[in-house]
C-alpha cells in the first residue's frame, strides 16, 4: 500500500487539548498523587532513615524524577500522540515496541489499581459506623475480603465485588466524557477537594495525644543510613514510582498541551507538588501511629504495618476506633484515599484509551468500550476471595520490574540509540522557561538508567531466589512473570499491525530559530 492510499484510509484523528496550563497541572499531579504516596512514602521514610531519608529523596528527585519526567513530557508534546505514536516518531518501531510496552503495563496496572480504588470506598463507608470493629485484621482480611487459601479462586464475594463494579463505571464513564469535560473536569474538581480534605485531617492528627512522639519517629534523622545504598536506592525507587513516568502517563498527558507551553515550569510544580502531599503524608500518618503507640503504651516502632495494605486497612482502622470522635477522621481518610485513586486510575486508563485510538483509529466511545475488557478482567481477579493474592502479586512484578524496565529500555534507545537528547533538549527550551542541557541529559540518558538498572537486577535476582510472600511457584509464574510476558508479548505483536492511519505523517512544531523570530510560526 502507498503511502497516499495509506494515509487516506482514515484522517489522523484531532488531538484533544487541555484548555490551558492550570488544568494540565492539576490532571498531571492527579496521577502522580495517588495511593502510595498516602501508605508508601511514609514506611519507606522511617524505614530508610527517618528524616535523613529526605537528602537522598531530594537528590533523586532532582537527578532522576524531574529528568524522566521532562524526557516524557518533551517526546509527548514534540511527537504529538499517545505512548506508541509518540515513540514510534521518535524511533521507529523500535520505540513503538517500548510504546506498547507502556500500555501493556498501565492496563495491568488498571485492572487491580481498581481493586484497591474499590477497597478504599468500601471502608469509606464503612467508617460512618467503624463497622470493623475491634479486629481490624480479621474484619479486612476474612469477613471483608474472604481471603482464600488458595491463589486463584473463581469464589466472588459480593461486597467486593459491588464497589469494583460502581468505580469501574465512574471511571469509565468520565473517561467517555473526553480530555476536557472528562479528565481535566474531573481533577480541577477533585484535587481541590483531596488538599483540603487531607489537611484537614493532618490538622486533626497533630492535635492527637502522641502526635509529637509519632513525627520524632518520622523526622528523626539517622544519618548513618546514609552509609547504606540500599537507601539511596529506595530513594530512587520512590521518586520514581510516585512521579507516574515511564509508563506512558506523562507522554499522553504531555500530548494534548497546546504549542507554545511552558513545559518546564510545569514539570517543577508536578514534581515538587506531588513531594510535598508525600512529606504531608507523612506528617499525618505518623502523628496518628504516634496517638495509637500512645494509646498502646508502646513506641511507634514496635507497632505493625506501617506501610501499604496493612498501614491503610488494619491498622489505621485500629487507630481510628481509638480517637474521640474517630468516624469522621476515618470518612476523611478513606474518602481522600479514594479521591487519590481515582485521579491516578483516570490517568492510567487514558494511557490505553489514546493508544488504541490512535493505532485503530476509533472514537473516543469506540475506545472506552473496548476497554471494558479490562473492566471484566479486572472483576474476574479481584472480586473473588483471591482478589487480594492477584493484586499483590501482579503490584509487584508490573512495578518493580516492567516499569523500571521500561524506564532503562526507553532513555537507552531515544538518548543513546537514536540520539534524539539534544533535539528534545532544544524543543524544551523553545517552549519552557527553565532551559535544560548537557547535564539533563546525563541524569536522564546515564545517571538515572544506571540506577535503575540495578535497581532492576537487584529485584530479579530477589524474586527469583526467594520467590515472594511464600506464593506458590505456579502461580507467580502465572500472574508474576506472566504479567511482564504479557507486556513483551504487546510489545512483540501490535507494532506488526497496520496503523489506521500514517503515524509518520504529522506537522512538525516549529524549531528553535522560527520560534524567535516575531510573528512566526505558533
Amino acid at each position: 500500500m502507498s503511502r497516499s492510499q495509506h494515509t487516506n484510509t482514515a484522517a489522523v484523528p484531532e488531538r484533544e487539548q487541555w484548555t490551558g496550563q492550570v488544568g494540565f497541572i492539576l490532571s498531571a499531579i492527579g496521577s502522580a498523587v495517588g495511593l502510595g504516596n498516602i501508605w508508601r512514602f511514609p514506611g519507606v521514610a522511617y524505614e530508610s532513615g527517618g528524616g535523613a531519608f529526605l537528602i537522598p529523596y531530594l537528590v533523586a528527585l532532582i537527578t532522576a524524577g524531574i529528568p524522566i519526567l521532562f524526557l516524557d513530557y518533551a517526546i509527548g508534546h514534540r511527537f504529538r500522540g499517545s505512548a506508541p505514536l509518540a515513540l514510534r516518531r521518535l524511533g521507529g518501531k523500535l520505540g513503538e515496541s517500548v510504546g506498547w510496552f507502556q500500555v501493556a503495563i498501565a492496563a495491568l496496572i488498571a485492572i487491580y489499581y481498581t481493586g484497591v480504588l474499590a477497597w478504599a470506598a468500601s471502608y469509606f463507608v464503612f467508617a460512618f459506623d467503624e463497622r470493623w470493629g475491634s479486629d481490624t485484621t480479621t474484619f479486612f482480611v476474612a469477613d471483608y475480603l474472604q481471603v482464600a487459601g488458595e491463589p486463584a479462586t473463581f469464589d466472588f464475594v459480593p461486597g467486593v465485588l459491588i464497589p469494583l463494579v460502581l468505580m469501574w463505571i465512574i471511571a469509565l464513564v468520565i473517561m467517555g466524557a473526553g480530555v476536557v469535560k472528562g479528565v481535566q473536569r474531573a481533577n480541577i474538581v477533585i484535587i481541590p477537594l483531596l488538599i483540603v480534605t487531607f489537611l484537614v485531617l493532618v490538622i486533626r492528627a497533630l492535635f492527637l495525644p502522641g502526635a509529637l512522639e509519632g513525627l520524632n519517629e518520622f523526622f528523626s534523622p539517622d544519618f548513618a543510613a546514609l552509609t547504606d545504598p540500599g537507601v539511596w536506592i529506595a530513594a530512587y525507587g520512590q521518586v520514581f514510582f510516585s512521579l507516574s513516568i515511564a509508563f506512558g502517563i506523562m507522554i499522553t498527558y504531555a500530548s494534548y498541551r497546546r504549542r507554545r507551553s511552558n513545559m518546564t515550569g510545569a514539570g517543577f510544580v508536578v514534581a515538587f507538588g506531588n513531594s510535598s502531599f508525600e512529606i504531608l503524608a507523612g506528617i499525618g500518618v505518623f502523628s496518628t501511629l504516634g496517638f495509637f503507640a500512645y494509646q498502646q503504651g508502646v513506641t511507634v516502632g514496635d507497632l505493625d504495618g506501617l506501610a501499604g495494605v496493612g498501614l491503610a486497612f488494619m491498622t489505621f482502622p485500629a487507630i481510628v476506633s481509638e480517637i474521640p470522635g474517630g468516624a469522621w477522621v476515618g470518612v476523611l481518610f478513606f474518602g481522600t484515599l479514594t479521591l487519590a485513586g481515582l485521579t491516578s486510575l483516570i490517568s492510567i486508563l487514558e494511557v490505553v484509551i489514546a493508544a488504541i485510538r490512535d493505532k485503530f483509529g476509533l472514537t473516543r466511545g469506540q475506545a472506552v468500550g473496548g476497554i471494558a475488557i479490562l473492566a471484566l478482567i479486572s472483576i474476574l481477579l479481584l472480586g473473588t476471595t483471591s482478589g487480594l493474592t492477584a493484586l499483590d502479586t501482579i503490584d509487584q512484578w508490573t512495578n518493580n520490574i516492567g516499569i523500571v524496565a521500561s524506564a532503562i529500555v526507553m532513555t537507552v534507545i531515544v538518548i543513546w540509540v537514536k540520539g534524539r537528547g539534544g533535539e528534545l533538549a532544544k524543543h524544551l527550551n523553545a517552549v519552557s522557561t527553565f532551559r535544560v542541557g548537557k547535564l539533563w541529559i546525563f541524569f536522564a540518558g546515564l545517571l538515572a538508567p544506571a540506577v535503575l538498572t540495578y535497581i532492576l537486577v537487584a529485584k530479579i535476582v530477589e524474586l527469583v531466589t526467594n520467590g515472594y510472600e511464600g506464593y506458590d511457584a505456579w502461580y507467580l509464574g502465572v500472574a508474576g512473570w506472566g504479567s511482564i510476558v504479557v507486556a513483551l508479548a504487546a510489545a512483540i505483536i501490535l507494532p506488526l499491525i497496520t496503523w489506521r492511519h500514517d503515524p509518520d505523517k504529522f506537522e512538525a512544531w516549529p524549531t528553535n530559530e522560527q520560534l524567535r523570530v516575531k510573528g512566526g510560526a505558533r
